[in-house]
């Protein structure tokens, strides 16, 4: 069977986007994105979040703080019954010039290899230009996450929140 993943991006996505979040306080998950989550693997996905965190980069929290607000989402999807298989972040300031900062593809070509996946089995779901063309660059499909239902970005499915990306994903056969 092949290794397929939906390659979620974390703030705007899964949890209100909070401007540097660096306090597990600040951190919540939307409405429905553990039921979404939950939904992914019985679909035959595995579930890897990629996420650029440039406040590392800037001074602003350090990793340890971001590894409990990661904490503290995994808690929150374990208690609906659901779990990530990965979590990938790009600690760097936008400045640094990394391969892992969205859109360059260095965050995913490491989890395929981590976790042996068919990228071009797998979607990226996001709220950000940029989410959009990591998709396109390294993976299969794409989903834009927007309320606005704008076509700008030229995703391949324009979803207003991750319970219905998975049901467009499962429609995909």
């Amino acid at each position: 069977m092949t290794n397929r993943a939906v390659f979620l991006d974390r703030d705007g996505t899964m949890a209100r986007d909070v401007s540097y979040c660096s306090r597990p306080e600040d951190f919540e998950l939307f409405p429905g994105t553990a039921r979404a989550v939950k939904r992914f693997p019985e679909l035959g996905f595995k579930v890897i979040v990629v996420t650029n965190q440039s406040g590392i980069g800037r001074g602003y929290f350090s990793e340890e703080t971001l590894a409990e607000i990661h904490d503290k989402m995994k808690k929150s999807l374990a208690e609906e019954g659901a779990h990530v298989d990965g979590i990938y972040y790009c600690p760097h300031h936008p400045d640094d010039n990394c391969d892992c900062r969205k859109p360059r593809p260095g965050m995913i070509l490491r989890a395929a290899q981590d976790h042996d996946i068919d990228l071009k089995q797998s979607f990226v779901i996001g709220d950000f230009q940029s989410d959009i063309e990591l998709g396109k660059a390294a993976v299969g499909k794409t989903i834009l996450i927007s309320q606005a239902q704008s076509g700008e970005l030229m995703a391949d499915y324009i979803a207003v929140d991750l319970c219905q990306a998975a049901e467009w994903i499962a429609g995909q056969g």
